[in-house]
């Protein structure tokens, strides 16, 4: 039971789990897009919906996948009026993920009109032969043509997706696209290097090609990336985010953030608080983490049957909780303020972590400061190892 003194939960985040094809790096629960197993989800996901309208008062949504974008209207309509029936109200910022093969104009244009207010296109390149490696669906064209037709739409808040490290993909292919991305002019993008997942065909081409992982390759492209978003005014906010600055979000934009960030990845990276909906979807509440069911059709029949779809429930106690939450924010390049991280988590670092702080700055991995810990750029290069020193 949630507690009557408590304030309501501020982010949610919704999986739909349905894609036209797996792509050949994705380790997300995903599966082909079924018309009947749609409509039973939209249902499902209603019903989940207002099992916790009453402790939802969301400031960011987002909507991930699979493939939002493959509901289609009238689908996207039913939750747009469970969301007004339950009196959930405006939010600060509505991403809905997006393939460039999968939005037309009257789509785009109803979620508009409903509050989304920002897209994620998920291009990962604009080379024709590294697309089909990686198994999207979508062609370079459409990557121009679903940018336009955002625009179009109204949408001022729009999100590259792309990959780096690519099998096959060399160091000029990757100055290509970053140069093309940020010709394009979106407000934000996100770059990540592409990470052999077991159960994934990149995997399996790994094992038969082993030299398909080039680190210090996979490095270069990095320090390409650093360099070009620099020259383009654009400011890197986290290991793999970086965010022009413009007047859109002035009023939710602190010293350590431009306008652009992505306010509910920050979340995420501070320990907030959030709901996730949808199949396998994980929420974080109150110290409290459970996972739904990584089956479409068990998660359906579950809520259908008036019981929640949890197949996992963990709770953290304070300490391991605090520790997760420093690893987390670790990613941020602007670190931990130390009163900021005692204002969310209770603790200090400089009395709980103090050893594992001074022993990042001995390996050139951090800084400390007066008023915060965070990590240098090499530090960012080995975040995950960072991290592990802060878990309890």
């Amino acid at each position: 039971m949630t507690r009557l003194d408590a304030e309501p939960v501020a982010g949610l985040y919704v999986h739909v789990p349905f894609c036209v094809q797996k792509c050949a790096y994705c380790a997300f629960y995903s599966e082909p897009a079924k018309g009947e197993l749609i409509e039973r989800y939209v249902g499902a996901l209603i019903l989940e919906l207002e099992r916790i309208a009453h402790d939802l008062r969301p400031r960011t949504i987002y909507f991930g996948g699979g493939t939002p974008s493959l509901l289609d209207s009238r689908q996207w309509q039913r939750i747009l009026r469970a969301w007004d029936r339950l009196g959930l109200g405006k939010t600060t910022e509505w991403t809905v993920e997006c393939n460039p093969a999968t939005i037309c104009l009257e789509k785009a244009k109803l979620l508009r009109d409903a509050g989304v207010n920002r897209f994620s296109l998920g291009v990962q390149s604009f080379n024709e032969a590294l697309l089909q490696r990686l198994g999207r669906v979508h062609t370079r064209r459409e990557i121009f043509q679903s940018f336009d037709l955002l625009r179009k739409a109204g949408f001022d808040n729009l999100n590259l997706d792309l990959m780096f490290a690519i099998p096959g993909q060399t160091l000029e292919a990757w100055r290509e696209t970053l140069h093309e991305a940020f010709a394009l002019g979106s407000e934000h993008l996100s770059c990540y290097e592409v990470i052999y997942e077991e159960d994934t065909l990149l995997y399996q081409q790994l094992e038969t090609c082993p030299t398909a992982a080039d680190e210090d390759l996979a490095c270069a492209m990095y320090e390409e990336l650093l360099e070009q978003s620099t020259n383009a005014s654009f400011k890197q906010y986290e290991i793999a985010n970086f965010a022009c600055d413009r007047a859109l979000s002035r009023l939710s934009q602190t010293a350590d953030l431009p306008s652009h960030a992505c306010q509910h990845n920050v979340n995420y990276w501070r320990g907030g608080d959030f709901y996730g909906l949808g199949p396998s979807a994980t929420s974080y509440v109150r110290g409290v983490r459970t996972q739904n069911s990584s089956d479409t059709r068990r998660y359906c029949e579950q809520l259908e049957q008036g019981q929640r779809a949890l197949e996992y429930r963990e709770e953290l106690p304070p300490l391991a909780r605090a520790g997760e939450t420093a690893a987390f924010g670790l990613r941020m390049t602007s670190g931990w303020p130390f009163d900021q991280f005692r204002q969310i988590t209770g603790y200090d670092l400089r009395q709980q972590w103090s050893e594992e702080m001074n022993l990042l700055v001995q390996r050139g991995w951090g800084r400390i400061l007066s008023d915060r810990f965070y990590l240098t750029p090499q530090g960012l290069r080995f975040a995950d190892d960072a991290a592990l020193l802060f878990l309890r």
